[in-house]
């Protein structure tokens, strides 16, 4: 195993990498110089990921708990839902055993770091946490809101996970092959296995060097993507053959109800990559993946092709993310929901500088 090659000593070759240039010197050297002080004072540092947590968020969060630990500094994670688990896809990462439910996190910590979140509000329960005191974020997605007092958000970073090694890195931690399984999930998720157009050389080259850690891919690759219980594949047909094509939107749209997951014993987690599926259809610009989790209660995936794009979507609707992944929550009624997903998607702001209507073909 070679030594790990961290962000400061590859400075030059990796300055032209757009994500650095987005992040100015000195919010890295206050985020640093407040991670340092509390951690050598003694005080305790609160990491939060987005609520309902995705890989990037669940492994951005366990990488930088585990080198906060290994630098002798105290650090709580957790994040703001219920049922607080882990997406069975994700058992295999270390450090579950030290996160904390929210219910037992402590509500005066000296120091919050955020990770994942482009809002305040995805913080869920423990948003609150982070009014009146020192918080930094650590996000990439373009719909951020600089919540927060010192920003690390870099919208063409291609994962957070990219972020929070180069937060490690200036913290003077080591990537070892604990957290680099951390980093490696939250890189290899939020590129879609290096397949989405957020992949650059700079993820290419973390993923290269994460390797090198000595992580057993293979292994977690088959965890993470090609292993589902058989209630899974029951609730996957049920939703393919409900799905619903509208021409006019260039949307497919496929839905779980909460009866169904509660028919095969199904964790609304688990769903995660159903969304990848529906993304497939040639005909379709927008794939729309709804997931109810409570009565009308909804959370719904988007994705694009290129042509719209789903970010300014999600915001219009209360949600955010990026140009070809974004996401939010919704409490209506099923036609209601999916009407005024076409409503926005007739919206000129929606339609990204290239591209002609939203109903034109991909």
């Amino acid at each position: 195993m070679t030594d790990y090659e961290g962000p400061e000593r590859r400075r030059g070759d990796a300055a032209d990498a757009a994500w650095q240039r987005e992040i100015p010197d000195a919010e890295w050297d206050d985020a640093v110089a407040r991670i340092r002080a509390t951690g050598e004072a003694g005080g305790e540092i609160l990491l939060l990921c987005h609520s309902d947590p995705d890989g990037d968020a669940l492994g951005s969060l366990l990488a930088l708990h585990l080198s906060l630990g290994r630098l002798g500094f105290r650090s709580v994670a957790s994040w703001g839902s219920e049922p607080f688990q882990v997406p069975p896809q994700y058992t295999f990462l270390p450090g579950l055993d030290e996160l904390t439910p929210p219910a037992e996190v402590p509500r005066d910590p000296a120091l919050v770091v955020t990770l994942d979140a482009g809002s305040r509000d995805r913080l869920g329960s423990l948003a609150g946490l982070v009014d009146g005191r020192p918080t930094i974020v650590v996000d990439h997605h373009a719909s951020n809101t600089r919540f927060g007092t010192t920003h690390l958000v870099a919208a063409s970073a291609a994962a957070t996970a990219v972020l929070t090694e180069e937060l490690i890195s200036r913290l003077g931690g080591d990537v070892d092959t604990d957290l680099a399984a951390c980093l490696y999930v939250g890189l290899v998720t939020d590129t879609g296995r290096f397949q989405y157009a957020n992949t650059d050389r700079s993820a290419m080259e973390l993923g290269s060097r994460l390797l090198d850690r000595g992580i057993d891919h293979d292994a977690m690759s088959r965890q993470m993507f090609d292993t589902h219980s058989f209630g899974y594949l029951k609730v996957m047909g049920r939703m393919l053959d409900r799905a619903v094509f509208v021409p006019r939107a260039s949307l497919v749209h496929g839905w779980v109800t909460e009866n169904d997951l509660n028919a095969y014993g199904v964790a609304v987690e688990e769903l995660e990559d159903l969304i990848d599926l529906l993304r497939t259809v040639d005909s379709a610009e927008v794939a729309m993946m709804s997931k109810e989790t409570g009565p009308g209660e909804w959370r719904v995936s988007l994705r694009s092709k290129g042509r719209i794009d789903v970010g300014r979507l999600a915001q219009h609707l209360g949600g955010g993310g990026h140009a070809f992944s974004a996401g939010f929550s919704a409490q209506l009624p099923l036609d209601e929901l999916v009407a005024r997903v076409v409503d926005v998607l007739g919206h000129e702001d929606v339609v990204t500088a290239d591209a002609g209507t939203p109903g034109g073909g991909s």
